[in-house]
């Protein structure tokens, strides 16, 4: 679903700007010029619609930053937005639960706009764990960061923070106190490096305490950042957007270098990689011992250079893409992999031959009745699949059966699955 953005301003160039702002963001813009005018639009539609509001602090009929009150009564993260740089004004602005506040200075507030608007949407999808032995202390935490839409989860102790990460794999954030309710922080800090990468879970540490000792501490024990306090709210957000930011960028890189390029799938390494450690740890249920089944299928796309040479590489590629997405679509729950030109390849853990065959056969006759369009070209393609259920410890043993018994499949006439039955 695509968010709104209400937008609560009068002044004609900054409304121009802003619409153009919150577009950028992807966001659809609902435009009032005045108080009145946005509790006319509440009116006909639901805040629930509402990603969040843009509202002016001053205002003709809301002059002294009256609506700024009336979306936040409404349960709408509210951005507030002022030409007066004055320091009572923001610290007025800021003992309200608003998101952030932002002048209207320069073009760089504006690009910092549509950033925290992308933020506030991606935030809905992102886990932060408080750990803190008070309570009160928590809930004021989760408080602040409920505005920005992040996910919150809480912990007093070392063992039930570890426990929480380990139940709740959306958690990209860690914030822990210097003592808990068990141990110090800096030893949950310590344990929870051994289970996590820092590219996995940022960690913030915070103290009250001036000891630069204390902060290297923290740091030296696998912490990202370190945050004294008391701190202020803006401080507070742009340490947890960095930090949630950096567990972002490595995890983008990450799928870049694990990904095919033309068709998004994951590349031959990462299929390699990830399908070897489920050998390894045995987590397709003791399938090394023989004890369960699993089964590795290489497929095939039928006369694909016929295609590239008929209607060239650009209709080729859409084919691909269009298979690809049918992969997906059939064993979202499995490994899978584009191999490279034609060819795929799927690992089914825990699932004997006569199960596989008969889920790839569905795959296969869906694709044969495809009909791919693209330009003005309609065309059809078929697959032959080759597949074993003979167990292993290593995916090669199994590459090599599942690549004779694709070449019976196309000896055989193509368009088929062949296994070891």
């Amino acid at each position: 679903m695509k968010f709104k953005v209400l937008l609560i301003e009068d002044g004609e160039s900054s409304m121009r700007v802003l619409k153009r702002v919150i577009g950028k963001a992807n966001l659809d813009v609902v435009v009032a010029n005045s108080l009145a005018q946005a509790k006319l639009i509440f009116n006909t539609t639901s805040p629930e619609l509402y990603l969040c509001a843009v509202v002016d602090y001053n205002l003709p009929d809301a002059p002294h930053g009256q609506a700024i009150n009336f979306t936040i009564d409404a349960f709408i993260p509210t951005i507030v937005i002022t030409d007066e740089v004055d320091e009572d004004v923001r610290e007025k602005i800021l003992a309200k639960p608003v998101v952030d506040y932002i002048p209207k200075q320069n073009a760089q507030m504006f690009e910092y706009l549509s950033r925290l608007l992308i933020r506030l949407e991606k935030n809905k999808q992102i886990g932060v764990l408080l750990v803190d032995k008070s309570r009160v202390n928590r809930n004021k935490k989760s408080a602040l960061l409920s505005r920005h839409n992040f996910i919150t989860f809480e912990a007093a102790s070392s063992e039930q923070a570890l426990h929480t990460l380990q139940r709740h794999p959306l958690i990209k954030l860690m914030l822990v106190e210097e003592e808990l309710a068990d141990e110090l922080g800096i030893e949950l800090v310590s344990e929870a490096r051994k289970l996590y990468d820092k590219d996995q879970l940022s960690i913030i540490g915070l103290s009250p305490s001036n000891s630069s000792s204390l902060l290297a501490r923290f740091i030296k024990s696998g912490a990202n950042d370190f945050l004294r306090k008391p701190y202020c709210h803006e401080e507070f957000f742009c340490r947890v957007v960095q930090n949630v930011e950096h567990i972002e960028q490595i995890d983008a890189i990450r799928r870049a270098a694990n990904s095919d390029y033309l068709t998004g799938l994951p590349n031959r390494r990462h299929f390699f990689n990830q399908v070897n450690s489920t050998l390894i740890r045995g987590q397709a249920s003791t399938l090394i011992r023989g004890q369960a089944s699993m089964s590795l299928a290489l497929i095939d796309l039928d006369n694909f250079k016929s295609i590239n040479d008929t209607y060239g590489h650009d209709f080729g590629d859409v084919v691909l893409k269009e298979v690809s997405r049918m992969i997906v679509r059939h064993f979202s729950r499995f490994h899978f992999s584009r191999f490279g030109g034609e060819e795929f390849c799927i690992f089914l853990a825990n699932v004997g031959q006569k199960e596989a065959i008969d889920l790839l056969n569905t795959f296969r006759e869906d694709v044969s009745n495809k009909i791919i369009k693209s330009k003005g070209i309609t065309h059809s393609c078929t697959l032959s699949i080759g597949v074993t259920s003979r167990p292993s410890k290593k995916i090669e043993s199994m590459l090599t059966i599942a690549d004779e018994h694709l070449y019976k499949a196309k000896a055989n006439g193509r368009n088929q699955v062949v296994g070891d039955l």
